[in-house]
Parts: structure tokens; sequence; C-alpha cells
């Protein structure tokens, strides 16, 4: 089997597959759709997708490859290191296809571009479901029409809407006069209210205050968040970040857990910073002594 083939198979069991030194392969769980316009429902699948910072090797894929071929885990990662190598010449002129997870191509800035395979499936509980099409259901509304009065109806109405005028117009009549009131009231209660709040007014600016307190300025520091941190790796299993969390503070830096990203992995930051450049600086110092997989997260 080929390194293609390998990756192909985890991905029904797991959410990440990372290729030491290339990057890793990663799944999100998107539930079923259904598409108006064309009428279609599509079950659950997994999006795939590339990352090309998750180069750390987790063991994983190399695992695997030793269990199959019945091989030492030094062997299988000797098997890796020669398919990347393969897969990385090949890029620089063609296009490379992952079985049926998709395709890899480089951009014009020699960056790895991914194209994953819209029509596989991999998960594993939609086995054996596809993609289903139903014709849209038209409905039809009828409307009633009325039938014509007879001349009978018509002169039996005649009574009945003229007394319904004239209560009308004796409704709005005493609503008029009713409505007049109470504005006249309200504009009484205004003016009033205007009145007593003048002389309050008039009597509050006599009163003057000669020696009013001093001004108290206090200079509260604000505090600065450190939103820049320096990726040492990310990892799948808690307790190899808690690992590599101890091996940097034997090391002296000033290490933390950041938490997971987007992809479930617990990343690893040699120091975090609040100034971007101070944090750029660092990570050019560290990528030329400790590791050049090192790089900047601004969170």
């Amino acid at each position: 089997m080929t390194l293609a083939n390998y990756i192909n198979d985890l991905l029904y069991r797991y959410d990440c597959v990372i290729v030491p030194n290339f990057g890793g392969f990663v799944t999100n769980k998107i539930g079923a759709k259904v598409n108006n316009f064309t009428h279609t429902f599509s079950p659950p699948k997994k999006q795939i997708t590339f990352n090309s910072y998750l180069q750390h090797n987790d063991g994983l894929l190399a695992n695997y490859i030793a269990s199959n071929k019945n091989i030492s885990f030094e062997k299988a990662n000797a098997f890796i290191a020669s398919e990347v190598a393969k897969w990385k010449k090949e890029l620089e002129s063609k296009t490379i296809t992952v079985a049926s997870v998709g395709a890899l191509s480089l951009n014009e800035a020699k960056q790895v571009v991914f194209e994953p395979n819209t029509s596989s499936n991999f998960l594993a509980e939609s086995f054996g479901l596809a993609e289903v099409e139903s014709p849209a259901i038209k409905r039809f509304k009828e409307e009633v029409k009325t039938l014509p009065a007879t001349a009978e109806e018509k002169e039996r109405r005649m009574p009945i809407l003229l007394k319904r005028a004239a209560v009308a117009a004796a409704v709005v009549g005493i609503a008029y006069v009713g409505w007049n009131g109470v504005q006249n009231q309200q504009q009484k209660e205004v003016l009033a209210n205007q009145e007593k709040s003048l002389q309050k007014k008039i009597q509050s600016a006599t009163f003057v205050i000669d020696n009013p307190l001093p001004t108290i300025n206090l200079n509260v520091a604000k505090a600065e968040d450190n939103n820049f941190h320096i990726i040492a790796g990310a990892f799948q299993e808690v307790e190899n970040a808690e690992n590599k969390l101890q091996e940097l503070k034997d090391l002296g830096y000033d290490a933390s857990i950041i938490g997971e990203n987007a992809y479930g992995l617990t990343q690893v930051a040699f120091a975090s910073y609040s100034n971007k450049s101070d944090a750029r600086k660092a990570l050019e110092l560290i990528k030329e002594k400790v590791s050049e997989d090192a790089w900047l997260l601004a969170k």
C-alpha cells in the first residue's frame, strides 16, 4: 500500500492524521443538508481540510503502518520520510492525488493547496447513504368568490348602514369635544409645572459654594494582555502537551498551554507577549537556536 492509502484508511477512524514534516489532514463533522434550489438531501459527512503547520509526529500514522506491514516503528518512520520526499519533488511539477481524500498542488507562492474530493464521505455512520433528490411539492390556493346580493338583501342592508353612519358621526363629534377638553387641561398642567420648575431654579441660584473641594486625579495602569504566542507544537494527546511544556520550562522558557485550536489539538507556547514586535524578535531567536518549526500565533 502507498502512503496515501494509509492516510485514507485512518481518516475513517480518526479526526486528524498528521504526516510528519509535511502537514495534517483534519476532518470536521457537518450535519445533513437540504438544497432548496436543487431539491436534494445530503447525508452527514466529514469535511476534510489540510493544515501545513501540523508537522509534529504524533505516532498515529507510523504505528498504523508498522502494524499493517509488520515492521518496526523506526522502519515505518523511514517509509513515511521517503514518501514525503517523493511528494515534495513531484509537487514542483504536477498535482498529487491522495487516494480518495483529495488533490495536493503548489500555488504561485510555493504553498501547498488542498482540494478535497467532495464525492467521498469518511463518516462511518453515513456508510451507504447517498444524496437523494425529491421533486418540489406544488401547492394551489383556490379563492372563494362571494355570490352577488339579491334585491331584498340590498333593501335590508340600507337602513342598517344609515344607522351605523349616524352613530359613527355622533361618536366622532363627542370624541372631538372630549379631546379638546383633555388638551386644554394638559396645557394648563404643563404651564403650572414649568412655573414651579422656574421658581426652584431661581431659589437654587442664590446658593453659591465659595470653597469647592479639590479635584482628585487617579492614574490607573491598564493591564496588557499577552495576545502573541510563539507556538512550539500542537498535540492530540494532552499528556504529550504536558511533557512538551515541562521540557520547555526545563530549558528556561516561560512556557504555557494556551488551550485547544480549531482542530481540537492542545497548543503549547514557548512564551507569550503583549507586543507583536517583541514576539517577532523572540521568534527569530527560537527558530535559529531551538526549533525551526516554531511559529507566531496572534490571538
